[in-house]
C-alpha cells in the first residue's frame, strides 16, 4: 500500500508543477511592434506578387517535315497552321492582345523528347515574330 501512495504523491506533485507553468499563457506571443497610433507601415517587398500569366505551348514531331503544336487552350496546329487555316502567329498575337499587360505574358515551350530541334526553333521564331518578350523552355519529356 505504501508504494501506491508514493506513486500517487509523485503524480500529484508532477501535475501541480506543470499546471503552474502553463498559467501564464493567456496571450499568443508575437514579435509585432505595438504602435500607439496610426496605421502600420507596409513593406512593399513583403507583399506577395501575382504571378505573370503563363501560356503553355506543346510541340511534337510527327515526321521529319511535320510537327504539331498544341496551345494551352487545346487548339492544334500542324506546321504552324490549324485545320481551319488559322496561323499560330495570329493566335499568339490575339492571346497577347487579350492580356491586361501584354508584356507580362510568359510563353513556355514544352517539347517532347522526340521533337526535332528545327521544329522547336521554328516555333520559337514564331513566338519572336509575335513580339512575345518572355519565352522559356520546359524540360523535354515523353
Amino acid at each position: 500500500m505504501t508504494p501506491l501512495v508514493d506513486v500517487v504523491m509523485v503524480i500529484l506533485i508532477f501535475l501541480m508543477l506543470t499546471g503552474s507553468f502553463g498559467a501564464g499563457a493567456y496571450f499568443l506571443p508575437s514579435n509585432t511592434p505595438i504602435k500607439s497610433s496610426g496605421k502600420g507601415n507596409v513593406d512593399p517587398s513583403k507583399v506577395p506578387k501575382i504571378p505573370d500569366p503563363q501560356l503553355d505551348v506543346y510541340i511534337h514531331t510527327i515526321d521529319n517535315n511535320t510537327y504539331k503544336v498544341r496551345v494551352g487552350s487545346g487548339e492544334e496546329y500542324f506546321n504552324g497552321v490549324s485545320r481551319s487555316n488559322k496561323k499560330l502567329l495570329d493566335t499568339l498575337k490575339e492571346l497577347k492582345a487579350k492580356q491586361d499587360s501584354p508584356d507580362k505574358l510568359q510563353v513556355v515551350l514544352a517539347p517532347r523528347l522526340s521533337t526535332r530541334y528545327e521544329h522547336i526553333i521554328e516555333v520559337f521564331q514564331i513566338c519572336l515574330d509575335a513580339e512575345l518578350k518572355k519565352v522559356g523552355f520546359q524540360t523535354a519529356r515523353d
